[in-house]
């Protein structure tokens, strides 16, 4: 449970921000529940089911405007973590979209379902946390079709986002994940929270540098990590100091 996208280490997230193809929904009602001191959610972006791909490590940006963010979790859900993630997205007003594995969601699945009571959005990470590469088209696309089931049976609709394993991205479960309309994730910033002995303050410095240097973007966490949900708190509250805005992803 505890894997992560290492190649992440070798990408550059210092790309200006571009344009991006999905619209903006309307404000979230919940901002601004928590206080002045709150993160809060700036704005609800209205995500099509479409066959498209985002995230400046390997595809177009997703549109954003100059100092917006996107939080995303990947890995999860995970009992010892996941509700001590939810537990600070909540004190700030905050919405996250959640990456999640099929084996951990099927173990837990009445976290996953509270996670989207809270008002976050689930989305696909893989069954298996394989490297996809490796495998096989078949087997490649038999994972897809487990975490597909497992979404299904868990949440009773149709999943519409995917984040590959690792960023591992391959021509056959794109092509699939084309044809059945799912858009693909990357990340603009990520900030290696899967190394192990990050401290909150370590984490929190390194984010902020590296959205400075990007404008914003997609940010990759990991809520299967608890250094991660140890480090949350404080990485919400410099967003909200340095005047970063959140923005949430809801396909309708």
């Amino acid at each position: 449970m505890h894997r992560a996208t290492k190649c992440l280490a070798t990408l550059s997230f210092t790309l200006s921000l571009g344009a991006g193809a999905a619209q903006a929904g309307a404000a979230d009602p919940a901002n601004g529940e928590c206080g002045p001191l709150a993160l809060g959610t700036s704005r609800i972006m209205a995500m099509p089911r479409e066959a498209a791909a985002y995230g400046r490590a390997q595809h177009p940006a997703l549109g954003l405007q100059r100092g917006e963010v996107v939080l995303t979790f990947d890995d999860g859900p995970r009992p010892e973590s996941t509700p001590l993630v939810l537990k600070a997205l909540a004190r700030h007003c905050a919405r996250a979209t959640f990456f999640m594995n099929g084996e951990p969601l099927l173990r837990a699945p009445d976290l996953a379902r509270e996670l989207v009571a809270q008002g976050h959005t689930a989305a696909m990470h893989g069954f298996v946390h394989h490297h996809f590469p490796q495998l096989s088209p078949e087997r490649q696309l038999d994972d897809l079709r487990q975490m597909q089931q497992a979404y299904r049976q868990v949440f009773g609709t149709e999943p519409a986002a995917y984040r590959f394993p690792f960023l591992e991205e391959t021509p056959p479960l794109r092509e699939a994940l084309a044809a059945a309309r799912i858009t693909v994730f990357s990340v603009d910033v990520g900030v290696e929270d899967w190394l192990p002995d990050q401290t909150p303050a370590m984490l929190t410095e390194r984010l902020i540098k590296r959205l400075q240097e990007t404008g914003g973007g997609i940010i990759l966490l990991h809520d299967a990590q608890d250094q991660t949900a140890a480090a949350l708190p404080s990485m919400l509250q410099a967003l909200q100091h340095h005047g970063f805005k959140l923005v949430h992803l809801e396909w309708r």
